[in-house]
């Protein structure tokens, strides 16, 4: 196995597929500093700034298959340690065989800049960008939209000296406290084109156009179109909560073309109360395993007045729903549960609160239509992937067995990578080996798990 470094290789890069492709597959887990493309070979190299962000990097990916245009890439460390000039090589057939320079990925200084939020906690619009950017010079326009990279935006200044001290100040740094992290890079735009003004794009040097748009919303060039924005949401002039997915079409489709009996896709409350549980054998970390089938988990809190409660805020009102309708009776450490919806719109952080936002476990960050399809109800059989590739049958079973009577398992290779089910008596034994061992350490590897919906192995 080849040892983690800060340097990724990504196969299957075909002509179709960009540097900015790329960029925006990495981007959410770190600074990249270097992108070398192998066109010949369709392969690229890319170099995280450290080791840790490419570690996490892969380990997501290790779960979710990352597909860029269509195409599924391929993901793996590189056994390059550092990307320098590499003049052709012989005798090797994967990466090494280039001719290529890595070069830095900042752009030259421009007075367009390109920012990515990260942990998108509360909605962002125009208006708080504006009140973000503004007091590092004057802002001219403003574009929004969301890529796979998440929420990103367009700002142009009226200087090039303004959109350097803007980025000087404030890369990296929250918007919000513990949240909504900002990514800023040089654009290589020349002008900024806005059509209409409204929370999604503002063109503040002309304020006579449009708010409405009819048919496609606009694109800027390389970055994609501004639909489906989060909606704003707000208490008291601060946006609070996460945004709700509106779109219930898009997700029916990760269902086959239309959602599961008793789904309404409407629902707009994202905070889920859990009674029954056993409190002498239940944590946040527990309750995280079981809840993020569904979608992400932003924060648990357990109730201390209440030691069988817990609330569980999700990512959006639909993931709520779906955990109410699939958990709803489930039983765990011999205890049948009971799961609706809360009465809170969301969960206050506190001393009392375990902060699950910017977890790398949480699988809805990507690819979310593709683990919408695996949602299910408690099965007999799970599912457990990001394996070690030297893992044995005899070691995984040897990992559940302690929680119920394994009929039957099977070790599987699928896209050169090794993943596993294991076959249980009954849903409830199934359901605590998942909780207690979903994100164990296996050989340096996360384990992921997950209910499969197959009736027999």
């Amino acid at each position: 196995m080849t040892e983690p470094s800060k340097v990724v290789h990504v196969r299957n890069v075909g002509h179709e597929i960009s540097e900015n492709d790329l960029l925006q597959l990495f981007q959410p887990f770190g600074v990249i500093t270097k992108l070398v493309m192998l066109r010949a070979k369709n392969q690229a190299l890319l170099q995280m700034q450290d080791v840790p962000s490419a570690v996490n990097a892969l380990q997501f990916y290790a779960n979710i298959q990352p597909s860029i245009r269509g195409r599924n890439v391929y993901v793996q460390f590189s056994s390059h340690q550092e990307l320098t000039t590499m003049d052709q090589s012989q005798g090797r057939g994967d990466e090494s065989c280039c001719h290529a320079v890595g070069n830095s990925l900042d752009a030259q200084p421009n007075r367009i800049l390109l920012v990515t939020i990260h942990h998108m906690l509360y909605p962002i619009t125009v208006d708080v960008l504006f009140q973000v950017f503004s007091p590092h010079g004057s802002v001219e326009k403003i574009v929004t939209f969301q890529k796979s990279a998440g929420f990103q935006a367009l700002i142009q200044f009226q200087s090039r000296q303004s959109a350097v001290n803007a980025r000087s100040t404030l890369q990296g740094r929250n918007i919000y406290d513990g949240c909504c992290q900002l990514d800023i890079q040089f654009s290589n735009l020349e002008e900024l084109q806005v059509n209409y003004n409204n929370d999604r794009s503002r063109d503040f040097t002309n304020p006579n156009l449009p708010t409405e748009q009819k048919g496609r919303p606009s694109q800027q060039p390389g970055y994609g179109d501004a639909g489906n924005m989060y909606a704003a949401q707000g208490s008291g002039g601060r946006a609070v909560g996460f945004p709700q997915m509106a779109n219930a079409a898009a997700i029916a489709t990760a269902f086959g073309g239309g959602l599961p009996p008793g789904i309404t896709g409407t629902n707009d409350r994202c905070t889920v109360l859990v009674s029954n549980l056993n409190s002498d054998r239940i944590d946040e970390d527990k309750l995280f395993n079981l809840f993020s089938i569904y979608g992400n988990i932003v924060r648990i809190k357990l109730l201390r007045n209440k030691p069988d409660h817990a609330l569980i805020q999700m990512g959006d009102g639909f993931q709520a729903e779906l955990a109410v309708h699939f958990l709803k009776g489930a039983v765990l450490f011999e205890k049948q549960l009971e799961v609706n919806f809360s009465k809170h719109a969301h969960i206050t952080q506190g001393a009392d609160t375990r902060e699950y936002i910017s977890s790398n476990l949480n699988r809805f960050n990507r690819n979310a239509a593709k683990n919408y399809r695996y949602c299910c109800s408690p099965t007999k059989i799970i599912h457990l992937s990001t394996l070690p590739q030297d893992i044995t049958e005899e070691e995984i079973v040897s990992l559940v067995e302690e929680h119920g009577t394994v009929v039957n398992s099977k070790v599987f290779e699928m896209s050169g990578k090794k993943q596993a089910l294991v076959q249980f008596e009954n849903e409830e034994q199934a359901t605590e080996a998942l909780v207690c061992k979903n994100a164990s350490t296996l050989s340096g590897s996360v384990v992921r798990i997950s209910f499969s919906q197959l009736q027999n192995i």
